[in-house]
């Protein structure tokens, strides 16, 4: 890790990196194979941040729950790879497993609960609905593409809702080392909020 910790992929502790390494992890992490149609790819640190803004609006969270947003992908930026969903089943269960084991040391390290239901579904909504205006906006599939190719109906978004956080350009992916600050921002916000929250 850039910090100088190391992390065994096939035996994870939460120690084994700091905030740092897992924002610029997630930045250097690209969602939709690396493709784009901008200059540059999206990145996991980017779409973290759209998701957790997304299930904000969808609803009252706690800091905790925020904070299980910003972080509900971040075992791929400690692997350095997000798969393509098309792929994942022809991955094998070594594979699942393996992932399953960052995301518990993740979950560990924040603090985070377990996922219960009704707010898995809420943040499946949100990731979705993240995933369908970014195939479209970012990616260049149309609209048909999206409901056919991936199977997901959620709506695509007209307004971005990083545009609107951040003033950014509309659908634009960041930088590397932009993505990793803002997460990395919004990370230290939220284990901050989480601390004052009442018990």
């Amino acid at each position: 890790m850039p910090s100088g910790r190391r992390l065994d992929l096939l035996d994870p502790t939460p120690f084994d990196w700091d905030d740092a390494d897992l924002a610029l992890g997630l930045a250097r992490t690209y969602r939709w194979g690396g493709h784009s149609a901008w200059p540059l790819p999206l990145s996991v640190a980017q779409h973290s941040i759209t998701v957790m803004l997304l299930r904000r609006a969808a609803g009252p969270v706690s800091p905790l729950e925020e904070l299980r947003e910003l972080l509900h992908d971040a075992e791929e930026g400690l692997l350095g790879f997000d798969a393509i969903s098309v792929i994942k089943p022809f991955l094998g269960e070594a594979f699942r497993d393996l992932t399953r084991r960052l995301e518990h040391a993740v979950f560990l390290r924040y603090g985070l609960p377990a996922w219960e239901a009704r707010a898995h579904a809420a943040h499946k909504r949100a990731d979705r609905l993240a995933a369908a205006t970014e195939a479209v906006h970012v990616a260049g599939w149309s609209i048909e593409e999206v409901r056919r190719t991936l199977k997901i109906r959620a709506a695509v978004l007209d307004a971005d809702p990083l545009a609107l956080h951040y003033g950014c350009t509309p659908w634009e992916p960041w930088p590397p080392a932009l993505a990793s600050e803002r997460f990395l921002a919004e990370l230290e916000r939220l284990k901050h909020a989480v601390q004052l929250a009442p018990a």
